[in-house]
């Protein structure tokens, strides 16, 4: 019995992956948003789109990877998706990105924020939202082979 719910699970992550993979992020109900709508949207609005989409790429990309309880998943995964790590994965793609790419980035980076979390320094914080911001609007506006790639360079190898 448990080695058949085992191979459901791995089934079922395997679809994850695969869907991760060829940028299939957007229900099929969804249609993508003008990129002119999705730029003129408050920035941290856009973060906040990037944040769920950053924590389901690094879910998806461990439990694809990993084998582990979800306790030890999800602490990695925290250590993963905190403003620390999304600044650094920032300052990995900051060199590739298109105009309005940094233009998202810079917007957000520079938004008035009324509260920091307590662990972090407010340049990573800043740099943080900016990273969520851009994965957010390249996610409404339905470019998903740039998000890949961007994730992907981001994480690159140190991944795991």
């Amino acid at each position: 019995m448990a080695a058949a719910k085992a191979k459901v699970i791995d089934n079922l992550v395997q679809i994850m992956y695969n869907m991760l993979m060829k940028n299939d992020y957007m229900p099929s109900n969804m249609a993508a948003v003008p990129p002119d709508e999705a730029t003129a949207l408050n920035p941290l609005v856009l973060s906040f789109v990037g944040d769920a989409v950053h924590t389901l790429f690094v879910r998806v990309k461990l439990a694809a990877t990993c084998k582990g309880k979800t306790n030890i998943l999800h602490s990695y995964a925290a250590s993963q998706v905190n403003a620390k790590r999304q600044s650094n994965a920032m300052h990995a793609i900051e060199g590739i990105l298109k105009e309005d790419e940094a233009n998202i980035f810079l917007r957000a980076r520079n938004a008035k924020v009324h509260s920091l979390p307590k662990n972090t320094s407010v340049q990573d914080y800043k740099s943080a939202s900016g990273f969520e911001a851009v994965i957010g609007y390249l996610y409404l506006i339905g470019n998903h082979k740039r998000l890949n790639e961007l994730m992907e360079t981001a994480y690159g190898a140190d991944f795991i």
